[in-house]
């Protein structure tokens, strides 16, 4: 770590080009408004944003690629999550326009929050499953609080008495009939979790979260999965609608789910939340359909307060909503008519969103654009302002595009990206698509290392993933694209490279790892006749005695990669499994999987860290 006052990376890195990429993934503004700090992952820097002049004024180089800001309530300081295995935040000094100080965070360090008197800072360690806590006079982390699966977003209460962290993937097993993601709400006083607030089901891809001015309500938005349906249709949401619920801070508890689609128009993936200073407005990013919803706040909460928890007979038909109760309002695709405007962007994929004034300012993550969005005109104006040149984009950034984009799907109603999230990987759910019957559901899988591992799908119905590819477009998208979408998908599958195993410590095996490295390969115990070769999997289909309920007697599945599988429970071909140790105990039968029956309660630990440092 760098000593207070002493310089880390002051200059913009030399190798970036002038028409690199720039990724925008965070944004803050300054009190005044007349400065906006823009987050770049793709080249590690810190723009300066003049909104008067429009146009970036300074560039400040970051440790690693940035994954969110917090700026001091004095604007002399921005701290910069850098993500990575060894995630640090940087400390950038406004005034000298240089970070000055680096103080290490955990495993995908991101959404880092200020607590109101500025001495402490909170950050998401989205692969550690934990918060840091960290005390900026000593520069040095003094906590860690444990939470459930994957924290990617949080907010701090106006009070500074409890944290509030949004959950990118649901922690259960995925055969069940709820599976959803959570929401927690820490005390920081004590340094726990005070409570879990489960989403309704079929939450999943938490993004952001926020809370009001007033400290009373928090916003959290995620996609809402219709896993229990077979894949027959995507019209009115029926695999997948696009959400934001709504928690009472007072009370800790979900007051409702809303729909931010239209009947005939999806909102795809919702990303990003902000409040209007005064509490009035609250605005949503919907980063696959390239919108901005501008919600009328006290409209909404007088909405919800008008419809009854229990049906009442008595009570007035109201023809301004479909929901006759409380419960309904989650499948309501009519409720935010009238309270909500729907504000079509200039640029692609707004993922970062930070409110100035009567000005929504949005980064596009794709376009490498601004979009100032001054919402109390009317209509609605939208300025797109570029953050540099027009940036190159390369086969593999273009797939990258297209994979989180849901307008190549009909109506907007999804992208690629709502079922294997922005980074393809996995959602947590079992879907029931048509490539191998109905009926038949199988768990999301990840898309890391597809195109190196065929067959593809869990059945091998697809011979390898350049078919998978295609076949997705026509039976997920519902649409008919150009063959270069497909080109552009294959290439940026393709590049995904695997992220290293939180389990690894300092990037070597454990020792419970290497003792569980002897057992996995024993051909006794039989891992890796099966998991072999340098993709752990020998490319083949084969009956491990896990076929359920829902499957044939004769069904063979496929040997999944078991590289990067730390990252992408549940497990097995229905996700019945919620961890690794499940697998080899609980749901192995006869030894089928693997003859693990005759090992001990540790040595079982041992081979299941072994295979989770993979």
């Amino acid at each position: 770590m760098a000593n207070a006052g002493e310089p880390v990376n002051r200059m913009r890195p030399t190798s970036v080009k002038p028409d690199a990429f720039l990724a925008p993934s965070a944004l803050a503004a300054s009190a005044d408004g007349g400065k906006l700090y823009v987050a770049c992952e793709a080249t590690a820097e810190l723009l300066i944003f003049d909104t008067a002049a429009k146009k970036v004024t300074a560039r400040i180089a970051v440790a690693s690629a940035p994954s969110g800001v917090a700026l001091s309530a004095d604007g002399a300081r921005i701290y910069v999550t850098c993500a990575g295995p060894a995630s640090t935040v940087c400390v950038v000094d406004l005034l000298k326009q240089k970070a000055i100080n680096q103080i290490p965070a955990g495993y995908q360090a991101q959404s880092p929050v200020l607590s109101p008197d500025g001495r402490t800072l909170y950050v998401c360690n989205r692969f550690n499953d934990d918060v840091s806590v960290i005390d900026l006079a000593r520069s040095k982390e003094v906590r860690r609080i444990a939470v459930p699966r994957e924290p990617f977003s949080a907010a701090i209460t106006p009070d500074g008495r409890r944290l509030v962290v949004a959950h990118h993937l649901p922690a259960s097993r995925a055969d069940v009939e709820v599976v959803a993601a959570s929401v927690s709400v820490i005390d920081l006083a004590a340094g726990q979790v005070l409570k879990e607030i489960p989403l309704p089901n079929g939450s999943t891809l938490l993004h952001d979260v926020r809370i009001s001015p007033d400290g009373r309500s928090a916003f959290v938005v995620h996609t809402l999965g219709r896993f229990h349906l077979p894949t027959t249709q995507v019209e009115r949401g029926w695999i997948n609608s696009n959400a934001g619920s709504l928690i009472d801070l007072g009370e800790l508890k979900l007051v409702n789910t809303v729909l931010l689609d239209n009947i005939d128009a999806g909102a795809a993936i919702p990303w990003a939340v902000a409040w209007s200073n005064d509490g009035n407005r609250l605005f949503v990013t919907h980063a696959g359909t390239h919108e901005l919803s501008v919600i009328n706040f006290p409209a909404l909460l007088a909405k919800l307060a008008k419809v009854p928890a229990p049906l009442d007979p008595g009570r007035p038909v109201d023809y301004f909503s479909a929901s006759r109760t409380a419960d309904e309002v989650p499948n309501d695709l009519s409720f935010l008519v009238g309270v909500r405007q729907r504000v079509k962007l200039s640029g692609n994929g707004p993922r970062a969103l930070t409110v100035a004034g009567h000005h929504a300012w949005v980064a596009n993550y794709f376009s490498d654009t601004l979009d100032e969005v001054n919402f109390t005109a009317s209509p609605v104006s939208v300025d797109s302002i570029p953050l540099g040149a027009a940036p190159h984009l390369t086969a593999a950034r273009l797939g990258e595009r297209y994979f989180n984009d849901a307008t190549l799907c009909f109506q907007g109603w999804q992208a690629c990206s709502s079922c294997h999230s922005h980074d393809a990987r996995v959602d947590g759910f079992n879907w029931d698509n048509l490539n191998d019957g109905i009926g038949n559901p199988k768990n999301s899988k990840s898309l890391l290392l597809a195109h190196q591992t065929p067959p593809a799908m869990w059945l091998g119905v697809r011979t390898d993933a350049t078919v998978a590819v295609r076949a997705g477009i026509r039976n997920s998208l519902f649409t008919v694209q150009p063959p270069e979408v497909a080109d552009a998908l294959d290439a940026y599958l393709k590049s995904l490279t695997p992220m290293p195993s939180p389990h690894l410590v300092h990037g070597r095996l454990s020792a419970a790892a290497q003792r569980g490295r002897k057992l996995f390969d024993d051909e006794t115990v039989g891992c890796a006749a099966c998991h072999s070769g340098p993709l752990l999997t020998d490319r083949k289909l084969h009956d491990v005695g896990t076929a359920g309920k829902f499957d044939h007697a004769n069904d063979r599945f496929d040997t999944p990669s078991l590289i990067e599988v730390w990252r992408t429970a549940p497990y097995l071909h229905d996700g019945r499994a919620r961890t690794l140790r499940e697998v080899i105990t609980i749901f192995q039968h006869d030894d089928q999987h693997g003859e693990t029956s005759q090992l001990t309660a540790n040595q079982i630990d041992d081979l299941a860290e072994f295979v989770l440092s993979q």
